[in-house]
Formats: structure tokens, C-alpha cells, sequence
């Protein structure tokens, strides 16, 4: 059997399908669709060079990649690749061929530092070693059984503070932007970036096709936005938290669990199911609201670097 790789085709359904469908199976901790892959597609800012591939056998798709280059840092030549391959369907050289194509791209566009995500297990990491690839940070992936679990009462407000929804920001989103862009720049990670330019934001974020807007909740302070949790959802009963952040003057105020348990509450009473997030392992603030929430580990993954040339 011989394994090929290919770029996805834009505007091709089915290509989307089968990189959303493998990659459901291989991560089902984040969230993925044929919509959502075409949206990434097609709206990444042009300075990334993303690409999408496809590890194909005799035909049937059976392993993803993405890269590009994280042209928001202000270090050059830094990329991103993140391999994941349909959990039937390992051992057959998908990875390695997906591997091969992502870090011979990337060198081409002037990438010398490569990171990628891996899954926190034994055949996965030794996979990484292999190819040269030195492990890092952990994030931690918590799920939450949200038909069945007794939620936490939302906390009072602070005085002062007024919750509401991003959704109530529609006509003018540019206060969720800034307050996204001042949390960004504070959360940990082993890549820097410098997340300025509002229209870039609004094509890959706020239109989002995942985004739930009215989910998300937003605590507000003299008409502005202080703290809010971002939202996704799978297009069925499964929710999701991405980014919950604070603004730096309010921290320390119990906000963001504030916002967290109202947008949870909010789910709930839409009729969702199951509750997913994620955490970098040493952000203990955030693993403790999490953790009163109810959620629990699920599964980790390991940031991975590799120098090329």
C-alpha cells in the first residue's frame, strides 16, 4: 500500500469532510467541521502560508496536517505543523509522509524553528523523538459532563460589573477584539505574538462559523468589556471554552470564573451535553475555576520543537 500527500483542494466538500472527520477522531477535544476547515482555508491572513494536507491510501484520506508560519511573532521564521492521523489507520506511514511534506514546505518559506502538538502518549511521543523533535510545555484537555453534572451556582457579580453576551457586541466588536488581544499577549506559550490588526481578527475569529456569540459571556464595566469566555460549538450538543481571559486593571476580581460559569449555565439551558476546554498544565488560576466547575483531565498534549537545518 503506498501512502500520498497532497494539499486539500479548495472548495473541494469532500476534502473538507474527510480532514474534519479524521481530525474529530484523532483529537475529538477540538472542535472541527467541513465548514470550519474551509473557513481556515480561506480566511487565514496570507502572511501565514497555511496549508492543509491530506495522507491518502489507495485513495481513502487517512491522516491531516496543518502548517504555517506564526507571522504574528516578531521572532522571523518560527512555523507551525500539527500532525494527526485516523487512530485505524496508524503504522502505515501516513505520519512520517505528512511530516516529510509539512517540514519540507516550511523550510521553503524560510522556516528554521518548527512547533508541533502531541498527544501525551507513549507511541506519539516516541514518534516526535524520532524525528527529532525535543518536548516542552503540557496542556491538558478537560471534558465536562454537562447533561449530568450539578453546576456550580453563577457568582454575584461584583459591584459595578454587568453581564452580558459578545453577541451584544455585534454592531461594533472592536472592545472584544482589544480585550482578546491584551489576554492573548499574556497567556503562556512558547511562541510570542504581537495580535494588533483588527480586520485579520474579524475575518478569522469573529466569523468564525464555530462561534457561538451568544454564548459567550462577557462581564462589562462602565459599558466596556473587562473579562469573557470565548465560544464553540460542534454543530451538535457539544460546547466549548477557548480563550477565557481578564483585563489586566481587573484581574483578581474572580471574573473569570464568573464569566465561565454563566456561559456554562447559558449551554445548559440551550440544550448541550458535554462541555470541553483546555488548559497550559502550569496555569493554575484557570485549572482551579475549571476544577470548581467540575471539569476533569481528559487527555494531554506536549508542545514539541525541532530546528530544521
Amino acid at each position: 500500500m503506498t501512502v500520498s500527500v497532497r494539499a486539500i483542494r479548495p472548495g473541494n466538500r469532500g476534502d473538507a469532510e474527510a480532514f474534519a472527520r479524521i481530525r474529530m477522531l484523532a483529537l475529538p477535544y477540538v472542535f472541527f467541521t467541513a465548514d470550519s476547515v474551509e473557513h481556515v482555508l480561506a480566511r487565514l491572513h496570507p502572511d501565514s502560508h497555511y496549508t492543509a494536507l491530506l495522507a491518502e491510501e489507495d485513495g481513502e484520506a487517512i491522516g491531516t496536517a496543518q502548517l504555517s508560519l506564526a507571522h504574528e511573532s516578531p521572532e522571523p521564521g518560527q512555523a507551525l505543523l500539527n500532525v494527526y492521523v485516523h487512530p485505524d489507520r496508524t503504522g502505515r506511514g501516513a505520519g512520517t509522509a505528512l511530516v516529510n511534506a509539512g517540514e519540507k514546505r516550511l523550510a521553503e518559506l524560510g522556516a528554521h524553528k518548527v512547533f508541533s502538538w502531541v498527544l501525551d502518549e507513549p507511541a506519539h511521543r516516541v514518534f516526535a523523538d524520532r524525528r527529532g523533535y525535543r518536548p516542552g510545555s503540557t496542556a491538558q484537555f478537560l471534558r465536562l459532563d454537562l447533561a449530568r453534572a450539578e453546576l456550580p451556582p453563577v457568582p454575584a457579580p461584583p459591584p459595578g460589573v454587568e453581564l452580558r453576551t459578545v453577541a451584544d457586541f455585534a454592531d461594533d466588536p472592536r472592545p472584544v477584539f482589544l480585550l482578546d488581544a491584551e489576554c492573548t499577549a499574556d497567556e503562556p506559550g512558547d511562541v510570542d505574538y504581537v495580535f494588533d490588526d483588527f480586520e485579520t481578527w474579524l475575518e478569522e475569529t469573529w466569523h468564525h462559523p464555530l462561534q457561538r456569540h451568544d454564548l459567550a459571556t462577557v462581564a462589562v464595566v462602565d459599558g466596556r468589556p473587562v473579562a469573557f469566555t470565548a465560544v464553540r460549538t460542534d454543530g451538535g450538543t457539544r460546547y466549548g471554552t477557548g480563550m477565557t481571559g481578564t483585563a489586566r486593571a481587573h484581574r483578581g476580581r474572580g471574573l473569570a470564573k464568573l464569566v465561565k460559569a454563566d456561559s456554562l449555565h447559558r449551554a445548559r439551558a440551550a440544550g448541550f451535553t458535554e462541555a470541553h476546554t483546555g488548559n497550559d498544565a502550569g496555569n493554575e488560576p484557570m485549572l482551579a475555576v475549571n476544577r470548581w466547575l467540575g471539569y476533569q483531565v481528559c487527555a494531554q498534549e506536549v508542545h514539541h520543537v525541532r530546528e530544521l537545518g
